[in-house]
């Protein structure tokens, strides 16, 4: 396999920069070994205007027999002649893709030391593949890369050019162009997808791929037009993996949905309800009803599931009678900038020990939400599909168990009086659902009723007689039999 990363520069930067990004000098010529054979790196072409980077991958056709144990694909015996005379060694995208990810590591996750400014840059890119293998053709080859800002060219090769009666192969010369991408992005794409075309994987898929794919596909797969395919072959179109990749995927989008505009709308809807003067925002107002009612459940240890950005752990922790602060979420990018907003890699001993971040999903049970005083779910019921919402209901309050459960979500009944808010519209694009008073108690009765918890509602923002508060938060209070048991 032959792959080939092109970029041209400006005065200020030239092109040979792409070689700093790579982490792999222009005047070398350098070989890698793998357990596949050896991959070579080198650069046909480097000056200030044009760069390009060559990856070569010479595979060892022995060595890949030896290391698959004489199975094939899925692990079913093959022929003994068959592993030596097929063009799977030769045309293995699913090689080609774990030599980008272990030749180019550092460039894959963004990071350059000596050109730190450069690597968070638009780069103009230019990738060719001279043969690959697409099973689905050109046009799957466009339907795949264009979504991601990619010009595409996807060239068919003849079977045989004396013979252009055979028809086209499998395989397509691919070039890809973009002035809008990053290197880092440009890589994760094409260790997703060079495999997801040949609809083959080289190596027996686990339950760990279904990570490896969310990390590389982080920032564009939640929303990709292709993602059930992607997602499908990514994974060997195992279905189980499948369905949880999905899952997964499915509850990033909705957590990586605009904080900022929730909070935009929460404050129009304070400012057209009081004009004397400068309302306090609604965002600010659940944080307050939040803390209030921790205090009150005296609550020393708190999650925070689905902490999105980081505001509510923020303010947490400028109050020290909370001495664990958990912040969990789905997505790895809310969490990368609540770090960010913590300034967790300033912040001193005493303080850092107090807060920690990690990622999980409420639709599955998690040992490590287990043993805490309280845990919230501000705002985040409504981005959870109504057939999902069983499966959120028993990792918290069936699994996990805190003492108290805060829950809120917004009362669609007040939507009227936000007048810029066509009717029937939610407050948000990724809301799956709006509760009205009567509906969201309804709920929080039953739960609370199978769990052997007790509730109370509470406010928040102002309660207007007819339509009630714009958002409706729920107590949830272990009862004293439960909690003994618990």
């Amino acid at each position: 396999m032959f792959l080939t990363i092109s970029t041209t520069g400006t005065e200020q930067h030239p092109a040979t920069d792409l070689g700093f990004l790579l982490h792999k000098h222009p005047d070398r010529a350098q070989a890698f070994s793998t357990s596949y054979g050896t991959a070579h790196v080198l650069y046909p072409e480097a000056d200030a205007e044009r760069c390009t980077a060559a990856l070569l991958l010479e595979v060892d056709a022995v060595a890949l027999v030896r290391r698959g144990k004489g199975k094939g694909r899925g692990g079913a015996p093959d022929a003994a002649l068959a592993q030596y005379v097929n063009d799977r060694p030769y045309a293995a995208s699913s090689l080609l893709a774990v030599a980008l990810s272990s030749v180019f590591s550092s460039a894959m996750r963004g990071v350059c030391t000596a050109r730190p400014e450069r690597a968070g840059q638009p780069l103009p890119l230019r990738i060719e593949i001279p043969a690959l293998p697409a099973r689905g053709g050109p046009d799957l080859v466009h339907r795949l890369f264009a979504p991601l800002g990619w010009a595409v060219t996807a060239e068919p090769v003849a079977l045989d050019a004396e013979f252009p009666q055979w028809g086209d192969s499998r395989y397509v010369r691919l070039v890809l162009q973009s002035q809008t991408l990053t290197l880092a992005e440009a890589l994760r794409h094409l260790y997703v997808l060079l495999p997801v075309l040949d609809d083959a994987k080289h190596y027996w898929v686990s339950a760990d791929e279904v990570d490896k794919l969310l990390r590389a596909g982080e920032g564009w797969l939640p929303g990709h037009p292709e993602q059930k395919l992607i997602t499908s072959r990514y994974l060997s179109r195992r279905w189980s993996l499948t369905r949880q990749a999905m899952e997964r995927l499915e509850l990033v989008r909705l957590a990586e949905t605009d904080d900022s505009e929730v909070e935009e709308i929460d404050n129009a809807v304070e400012a057209e309800t009081e004009t004397e003067e400068k309302p306090t925002p609604l965002a600010v107002r659940r944080r307050d009803a939040i803390i209030a009612a921790l205090e009150e459940s005296g609550a020393a240890r708190v999650l925070d599931l689905g902490c999105g950005q980081g505001q509510l752990v923020q303010a947490l922790l400028r109050d020290v009678r909370f001495t664990e602060i958990v912040g969990v979420d789905v997505s790895a990018r809310a969490l990368t900038i609540a770090a960010r907003r913590l300034k967790l890699d300033r912040m001193g001993e005493r303080q850092a020990s107090r807060v920690r971040l990690f990622q999980g999903s409420l639709a599955y049970t998690d040992r490590r939400l287990k043993g805490y005083d309280a845990a919230v779910l501000s705002e985040v019921v409504e981005h959870v599909d109504p057939p999902r919402l069983p499966a959120v209901e028993y990792a918290v309050f069936g699994a996990a168990r805190p003492r108290t459960v805060l829950v809120t979500t917004p009362n669609v009944e007040y939507n009227v009086r936000w007048e810029s808010l066509p009717a029937g519209h939610v407050r948000h694009g990724d809301h799956r659902f709006e509760w009205t008073r009567e509906e969201f108690r309804a709920w929080a009765d039953a739960v609370a009723e199978r769990h052997g918890y007790g509730v109370r509602f509470v406010a928040v923002g102002p309660d207007d007689p007819e339509v009630g508060p714009p958002t409706q938060m729920a107590v949830f209070t272990l009862t004293t039999k439960e909690e003994k048991a618990a």
